[in-house]
């Protein structure tokens, strides 16, 4: 293997693959003298400019370089011509629900409306797994903080994630669970929910009754019942949604984990499947880019205010827009926040944006869809469940146990961290570098991805990584 990678012709930087004493692994060596002022070239995008002259076969990092974003950016619309043909779709085995949707597992899931009664949902999980968990995928509660005490888009957010999680298809039966004070309280909160099948979705306030663990267990005792007798059934990949998130991201996750991510964006959205790219913040200073690819002039328009209304976010609260990446981030090598959003929107490969999303909605435009959120791991993972996604493919570079509520599939950029924790990596997106290619890659992870769909456990579920966040923004009382 060489010392280093140079991504794309036109970069005036190289990644570093074999450590010395002036670069470490992963970091970038430049290739050329670069002046002061100079922009740096990383997949053949800036990703800075140099802050003072930079010799060629130097160390280039945050000592050199600094990020070219600006608070205002003007964008103009150009029309796509890039059009996937559909291809014949691949299948699996998944669970039809009546509703038409579908599902790739069979749960029961417990959503709590306030953190009051989140040690109750806690309780009345773990009994219910001792006795009814062998009957199907198992039982599951997710407890939330929220629910009461918050304000305007606070509370909307809360209810818009839960019921989200209500209506997700991989829960075959879920059990609301209630205080009955809150503000979120029932009858509050099944305005939120839509239409729903009152035979999957029970109900239980907990002040309504003697004993809630006794009759929480009944309900779900009922429940259990019914899912039991469910079936897999064959499937067309054009019914599956795929979420797309990196966390703990290094030098190596925009050259192995998520191109190889965007390679299965592209297959699954030509065979008629959806994909879901969140992290707004990681796009900044690659927006550009999806908004070239978008379907049409409305799909662009909508990109361009996803993209400013998370600056003014960000400015609202005095903060500015390239506080990022992470010292993690950093300590791997990525240096601007250009750098790592470039790397990070490989994972859409070159698919068309077909939609934009607001945080909490549903996912019903096949193609790429853009979903309005933070870049926080668990934040972001419970946002793409609750859009709809079936599983979640997490490219990292330095690891992560996290889990979100559907099968969370850990691709590790480096062979090093996939042998040093492979309790947490479900496939080595690493031996791109070493003795494999991105095509043969990405036929083993679409095969990995239609097993999942059809049933195989991801690490995280193995393991019971399990959880969910939920955004925000506002004052608590």
């Amino acid at each position: 293997m060489d010392r280093h990678i140079r991504i794309s012709p036109l970069d005036n930087v190289a990644v570093v693959t074999k450590e010395n004493e002036a670069i470490p692994f992963g970091h970038k060596v430049s290739l050329s003298d670069i002046e002061q002022g100079e922009k740096l070239i990383k997949y053949g995008y800036p990703i800075g400019v140099a802050t003072t002259d930079i010799k060629s076969g130097s160390h280039v990092h945050t000592q050199n370089i600094k990020t070219c974003l600006s608070v205002v950016t003007e964008y103009s619309y150009k029309v796509n011509e890039n059009i996937y043909t559909n291809k014949q779709a691949a299948t699996f085995e998944g669970y039809l629900r009546k509703n038409g949707k579908v599902g790739i597992r069979n749960e029961i899931w417990i959503i709590p409306t306030v953190g009051c009664v989140n040690k109750t949902a806690e309780i009345i999980q773990r009994t219910a797994m001792e006795n009814y968990g062998h009957l199907f995928d198992g039982i599951f509660a997710y407890t939330h903080p929220y629910g009461c005490s918050q304000m305007g888009d606070d509370q909307i957010y809360t209810q818009k994630t839960l019921a989200g999680l209500v209506n997700h298809p991989n829960a075959s039966g879920v059990l609301v669970l209630g205080l009955g004070c809150e503000n979120n309280n029932i009858e509050v909160f099944k305005k939120f929910l839509g239409e729903y099948d009152d035979e999957r979705v029970k109900f239980l306030i907990t002040q309504d009754v003697q004993d809630e663990i006794k009759e929480a267990l009944l309900i779900i005792g009922g429940l259990a019942n019914k899912i039991s007798m469910e079936r897999r059934q064959k499937i067309n990949i054009d019914r599956l949604i795929i979420g797309l998130k990196c966390g703990g991201s290094d030098a190596f996750s925009g050259i192995t984990a998520n191109p190889l991510c965007g390679r299965i964006t592209d297959e699954i959205t030509s065979q008629g499947g959806s994909a879901i790219l969140t992290e707004v913040p990681e796009m900044f200073g690659a927006e550009t880019i999806l908004m070239e690819r978008a379907e049409d002039e409305k799909v662009f328009n909508n990109i361009v205010n996803m993209i400013n209304n998370f600056k003014e976010y960000y400015t609202s609260h005095n903060q500015v827009i390239y506080e990022n990446p992470s010292p993690g981030n950093k300590a791997g090598g990525i240096s601007t926040l250009e750098e790592k959003s470039l790397g990070c929107i490989q994972k859409g490969g070159m698919a068309k944006v077909t939609d934009v999303l607001e945080y909490g909605d549903y996912c019903n435009t096949k193609g790429l869809n853009l979903l309005t959120g933070p870049g926080n791991d668990i934040v972001s993972c419970t946002n793409m469940t609750v859009a709809g996604a079936h599983m979640i493919l997490f490219t990292t570079g330095r690891g992560t146990p996290l889990g979100a509520p559907v099968p969370t599939v850990k691709i590790s950029s480096n062979s090093g961290l996939a042998k040093r924790k492979p309790e947490w990596i479900d496939y080595n997106a690493g031996k791109i570098l070493e003795d494999s290619n991105m095509e043969n890659c990405s036929k083993e992870l679409f095969d990995l991805i239609i097993e999942i769909a059809s049933g195989r456990k991801t690490k995280n579920e193995e393991h019971g990584y399990r959880e969910i966040a939920i955004f925000k923004d506002g004052v608590t009382l």
